[in-house]
């Protein structure tokens, strides 16, 4: 008889199968943990492989796509701002051709060209520092500014490759709407980011773009979004960074920004807007004060007798 109404304990054989039951339902358990997980791996690494296979596609789809031309208004690769801030209108640059010099200005109108990485501090210093002077004599008539972007900075972006981004948007507003180009150019240095961040995003570059006013914002989106001119900026850097600048003794582009005034490079204060206005007086005083050969007459034929 049982005392208390409690069940039977088990008997041996009956733990010994439990036991063994148990073990078993763990064995199918772990079997199928390690089924799911094979099948989870696989598709990880299945999805791993084909963004891989993506990547690389798209490494060789651009670095076999055929160079277009440049954009239209920089065929010295870059572009000349004028009067009232109008761009100088020039065609574009054909693939794999040299760029070809600004004409020069007239007698009295101050040459000054730029060369600029969106990215570059020191650029952007330059360009708090001097931009409403050069705003005012550009506007007035007694200055012209060329801005040449260039990117060579790219490594300082996260791999995001922000300065050829930056430099491929400026190409489009030169080519699309070249009278905002300034505006533009002005813009990004206000939003400038800092070195070692992403910079900004495509979609930013097309609201920058957007606000300095451009015509065409459709195109120039499509233009920022498809990296259009990315070639044309890579080319235009080598060109800049190899030499000859044209049109002056600099041999090449060293840094950013490299700033030239009739030719002449500026190396003083990017902070100090007195020095430069004093470094433009300088070489305007100078072309003035170089004498103008005077044509020497043809001598016209004695007619014969």
């Amino acid at each position: 008889m049982t005392i208390g109404g409690g069940s039977a304990r088990p008997s041996k054989n009956e733990r010994r199968d439990a036991a063994r039951e148990k073990a078993r339902q763990l064995r199918e358990e772990q079997k199928r943990r390690e089924r799911r997980n094979k099948v989870l791996l696989g598709s990880g690494i299945g999805i791993a492989a084909i963004a891989v296979v993506a990547i690389i596609a798209f490494i060789i789809f651009t670095s076999i796509r055929p160079a277009g031309p440049g954009p239209a208004n920089m065929a010295s690769d870059g572009i000349k701002i004028g009067q009232e801030l109008r761009a100088v209108t020039t065609a574009a640059l054909p693939a794999g051709s040299d760029p070809v010099p600004s004409e020069a200005n007239p007698p009295g109108v101050v040459d000054i060209q730029v060369y600029v990485d969106y990215l570059c501090p020191f650029c952007g210093q330059f360009e708090s520092t001097n931009s409403e002077q050069i705003e005012s004599w550009v506007t007035e008539g007694s200055a012209t500014v060329e801005i040449h972007p260039i990117s060579i900075l790219n490594s300082q972006s996260q791999g995001t490759r922000y300065s050829t981004r930056a430099a491929n948007a400026a190409a489009c507003v030169a080519n699309y709407s070249p009278d905002s180009f300034y505006a533009f150019n002005s813009l990004l240095f206000e939003n400038q980011p800092a070195e070692g961040t992403a910079g900004l995003e495509n979609d930013e570059l097309v609201e920058l773009a957007e606000e300095a006013g451009v015509s065409s914002s459709g195109r120039i989106e499509d233009c920022i979004e498809d990296g259009s001119f990315n070639n044309w900026v890579t080319d235009a850097t080598t060109r800049a960074l190899t030499g000859p600048l044209p049109n002056t003794d600099v041999p090449k582009v060293t840094g950013t920004p490299t700033v030239l005034v009739n030719g002449a490079q500026y190396q003083g204060s990017l902070t100090d807007p007195t020095e430069f206005a004093a470094f433009v007086l300088e070489q305007t005083a100078e072309a003035s004060a170089t004498p103008t050969p005077t044509p020497t007459p043809t001598p016209t034929p004695t007619p014969a007798a």
